[in-house]
């Protein structure tokens, strides 16, 4: 999931805990043009205030109204925006399109606390709720696709958020922390070099102790996980990848031209990697724009990452996770 939604899920816990009563709407399904895609979040507390987004704008203005007026549904149930010409006019829905949200009253905390309990874990979760009777489920569960309605019972998708482990806190480490930030990823850096550590001006992210190959497997790299060496130190870079290489991280980069990559690529070979694992680094690391600069290599990067990642997720295989263990709240 991304930080945006885990901020809605947070956000809404807390006014919960402060005595508020909440509305969770979840986008089902869209048709046409749609600002959302399916599985965006907004939490509308009951004086209005809101958090997070199902369209562009005139969707939450009208839910919000609705709040305040005590007019939302008291039980979970589907709403739909844009049905009507005059009423896609209405909320600027563009080229026809139309919503179908699902909506659910949030009274109590117990509500979500297991939800983010198991998202702090990185377990990707599939919760239920039934719409006749509001009873909650959650399950871990493989990657299932998009949200839907079976019956009496509306299942929507929680993963752990994308994050990125950046070997090497030099300028281009810095430059892509700084932008992979802005697009969502938890950004966790190592840097052993403390002398490179020390000019580290970047906000945001969370800094492991110890060796690059510690490292990687302290945090346990899953499907939502990248790994990205740029300390362009063959010792440190190679420590990474020999770990990462073998993990579950879904990209694996590094940066350096070919010839240091085919380089790269014999060191690997004396140690316990096979050709499969190998052939999954990204290097040179990011897609072929020319980019020269720090800044253009760390969108070069991003824009490969981000193509990966797509790709991972239409395939169904943007983590792994184990199945079972359902929980009922």
């Amino acid at each position: 999931m991304k930080s945006a939604d885990l901020e809605v899920l947070t956000r809404a816990l807390e006014w919960l805990n402060d005595g508020y009563t909440a509305h969770l709407f979840t986008v089902v399904q869209t048709w046409g043009s749609a600002p959302r895609l399916p599985g965006a979040v907004l939490v509308v507390r009951e004086d209005g205030h809101l958090i997070g987004s199902v369209s562009g704008g005139c969707i939450e203005d009208d839910l919000a109204d609705k709040a305040r007026n005590q007019a939302l549904p008291k039980m979970p149930a589907i709403m739909e925006y844009g049905i009507s010409r005059d009423e896609a006019q209405k909320f600027r829905i563009p080229c026809g399109g139309r919503l179908q949200i699902f909506v659910e009253p949030l009274n109590t905390s117990t509500q979500l606390i297991p939800l983010l309990q198991k998202l702090e874990d990185r377990k990707l979760i599939k919760r239920s709720v039934n719409i006749t009777t509001g009873e909650v489920k959650l399950m871990e569960v493989l990657p299932e696709g998009l949200p839907k309605i079976e019956g009496d019972w509306f299942h929507t998708y929680f993963g752990p958020q994308w994050r990125l482990l950046i070997i090497g806190a030099n300028q281009l480490g810095a430059m892509l922390a700084n932008m992979a930030q802005v697009l969502d990823f938890d950004v966790l850096i190592c840097e052993p070099r403390q002398e490179i550590r020390a000019e580290w001006h970047v906000e945001g992210v969370a800094w492991v102790e110890g060796m690059p190959d510690d490292v990687v497997l302290e945090i346990k790299p899953d499907g939502r996980t990248a790994i990205v060496a740029v300390t362009h130190d063959p010792k440190l870079d190679d420590m990474a990848l020999l770990e990462a290489l073998k993990s579950d991280a879904f990209y694996v980069g590094a940066l350096g031209s070919q010839k240091n990559q085919e380089k790269r690529r014999e060191r690997m070979r004396m140690f316990d990697l096979n050709e499969i694992e190998i052939a999954t680094l990204r290097g040179p690391v990011g897609l072929r724009i020319g980019s020269r600069t720090p800044a253009e290599i760390a969108i070069a990067i991003l824009a490969e990452l981000i193509q990966v990642r797509a790709e991972q997720i239409k395939m169904g295989t943007g983590f792994i996770s184990n199945v079972g263990c359902e929980l009922k709240v």
